[in-house]
């Protein structure tokens, strides 16, 4: 246990919560570096197949500790983005899908943070904005996730007025996968999870691993690439365990990453 962040398992589904809602859970390096090797530690763990990222308190996280950040030397600037930059790649590069739970405000690197995970659930009251350009740090690292997963127009819309994006306006230009009543935020969230993790771990991993790896590929490229990717997985044990499953009308059972 730690005063940073909070884990609990049910099932084959983990929540990590960031536990500093006193300072909005502000990532500071300690929580940043802590989150990533947790989250590097859950990667190797065969028994886990979702994550969920969520927050106590109101706010999910206002980004980056500025008290860190203000008077810091170049070099101390640099280890500081640097470590976020291996905190969102950790997100993705682990792989069990991650899930962020939204229940607040997502500001900064917060809503980089948010962004990053492979699917977000959002309260109905959840918010999301880049506002660095008020205070003179445009929010560059958190463009990169933004821009993954907004429009152009829509990304750079956020990064230069700094105004936030509603739930449903998050929804609606693809930041979040799903928005739902506040009350419902928990139950819903873990319904997701315990979806995403009925699949094969090991076919997940795959997946995940290639749709990150091909999407900034050009178009010929990535069908070359994921052509590969599918004869690979269609060999695989828990490929042709579902296949026969499927065509046999029964359940299959999986072998998973564990194997």
């Amino acid at each position: 246990m730690s005063d940073l962040i909070r884990t609990e398992t049910a099932g084959a589904v983990i929540t990590v919560t960031l536990t500093s809602p006193a300072t909005r859970n502000a990532l500071s390096t300690a929580l940043m570096a802590e989150l990533r090797d947790a989250l590097a530690a859950i990667g190797e763990r065969t028994d886990v197949h979702a994550v969920v990222l969520a927050a106590d308190g109101p706010v999910f996280s206002s980004g980056h500790d500025l008290k860190e950040v203000r008077g810091a030397d170049h070099a101390r600037q640099q280890e500081i983005f640097d470590l976020c930059s291996e905190l969102m790649l950790a997100v993705q590069r682990i792989p069990q899908p991650v899930i962020a739970r939204v229940q607040g405000l997502a500001t900064a690197a917060g809503a980089q943070l948010a962004a990053t995970c492979d699917l977000t659930v959002a309260a109905d009251t959840a918010a999301f904005a880049t506002p660095g350009v008020r205070i003179g740090l445009f929010c560059s690292t958190p463009g990169v996730a933004i821009a993954r997963a907004l429009p152009t127009k829509q990304a750079m819309r956020m990064l230069l007025t700094g105004e936030p994006l509603s739930a449903q306006q998050a929804l609606e230009f693809g930041l979040v996968s799903d928005v739902v009543p506040g009350d419902e935020l928990v139950r819903r969230t873990m319904e997701l999870a315990e979806k995403v993790a009925e699949a094969s771990s090991a076919t997940v991993a795959i997946g995940k691993e290639a749709f990150y790896r091909q999407i900034t590929l050009p178009t010929e490229e990535a069908y070359a690439a994921m052509s590969r990717t599918m004869a690979d997985n269609a060999v695989s044990a828990d490929a042709q365990e579902g296949i026969d499953a499927f065509l046999t009308k029964r359940q299959p059972s999986w072998r998973g990453r564990g194997a």
